[in-house]
């Protein structure tokens, strides 16, 4: 879902912010300048990378199988062991998730290359079968980026190329959904960003309050694309969202950030808890961005409203309470 393009261990001998004044030619010479990275071995760079993917599509496909197993199971485990041959069922959620998650993050390592900024292949992160099979995906950049143009194609460039792909995946996924009443039931539900409301309302109008639409596995998946997409527009410190917010407002994404935290705790607190740990791990991490070796960069026009554009998308795709009980 993200990427690290300023590890810690490469953060050493940063300029301060340019903003606080200006920098004198040897202050611009950091650690990574005066000496090439060593090389990788092929094992990190492309065993590891295809190991971890293979292993994504296995618990992705085992997650889909066991949204949509109607036998009688004591859990994914019990699942798998009694039902092997039925992991093909989840095909469609798998290729659906996988599609929005790969182009996201092929989305960064195109334009860090585009940018000539080292970049590792996508790292997926297996999750239990019992939720979506994954936590998403990581790049591993080996240097700084340069300017506030790379950065800020970097950053935006994940969230709206895998925006693009679940948008069709969720109308697909909503025309193979179901109205159902909800009479009697009770059980995890999900929040209905604004984007999911218009097509729904588009596609099965007004529905009454006895009534729910049951998504099929591939609306599933966009759902968790648009999630997922969210998630990483937040403006907090290497975030999708802390890039381009950096790349557009400098030193004040802090602010953006400081502003954030407070929203996000009182969202968990009367809504959906999750949002506490995402802004304790967001604090952890940090929630200031790195400053860019080269900030005197201009982004142009067309980038500034491509930043507007991002916002929509975040708006778009943002749920107050993603997940509750009713």
């Amino acid at each position: 879902m993200d990427q690290q393009l300023f590890p810690p261990e490469q953060n050493k001998g940063f300029p301060d912010d340019p903003e606080d004044g200006p920098q004198g030619p040897e202050e611009w010479s950091p650690d990574w300048e005066r000496s090439a990275p060593a090389p990788e071995s092929a094992a990190s760079v492309l065993y590891l990378p295809l190991g971890l993917f293979v292993v994504t599509v296995f618990t992705t496909l085992w997650a889909g199988a066991y949204q949509v197993n109607t036998e009688p199971v004591s859990g994914a485990w019990d699942f798998l062991v009694r039902y092997p041959g039925s992991l093909l069922d989840g095909w469609p959620f798998a290729a659906t998730l996988l599609g929005i998650l790969v182009t996201h993050e092929f989305g960064h390592f195109y334009l860090s290359r585009l940018h000539r900024v080292p970049a590792s292949l996508p790292l997926f992160i297996p999750g239990p079968p019992q939720f979506i099979g994954t936590f998403g995906a990581v790049i591993r950049m080996r240097s700084p980026i340069m300017n506030r143009r790379a950065l800020f194609d970097v950053g935006v460039a994940g969230p709206i190329a895998g925006f693009i792909v679940a948008v069709p995946a969720l109308i697909i996924g909503l025309s193979y959904s179901r109205v159902e009443p909800t009479m009697g039931l009770f059980g995890l539900q999900l929040g209905e960003p604004l984007l999911l409301q218009f097509f729904a309302w588009l596609m099965f109008g007004p529905l009454p309050e006895t009534h729910d639409i049951v998504l099929h596995p591939v609306a599933y998946a966009a759902w968790f694309g648009f999630f997922i997409t969210a998630l990483n527009l937040i403006p907090i410190g290497q975030l999708d969202g802390g890039h381009v917010a950096y790349a557009l407002f400098g030193r004040r994404q802090r602010t953006l950030a400081l502003a954030t935290i407070p929203i996000l705790l009182v969202l968990g607190l009367w809504g959906w808890p999750g949002w506490i740990l995402w802004a304790c791990l967001a604090g952890l991490v940090g929630i200031s961005h790195p400053p860019v070796l080269d900030p005197g960069t201009e982004l142009g026009r067309g980038r500034l409203w491509v930043g507007w554009g991002a916002l929509v998308i975040f708006l778009v795709s943002f749920s107050p309470v993603p997940f509750y009980f009713g």
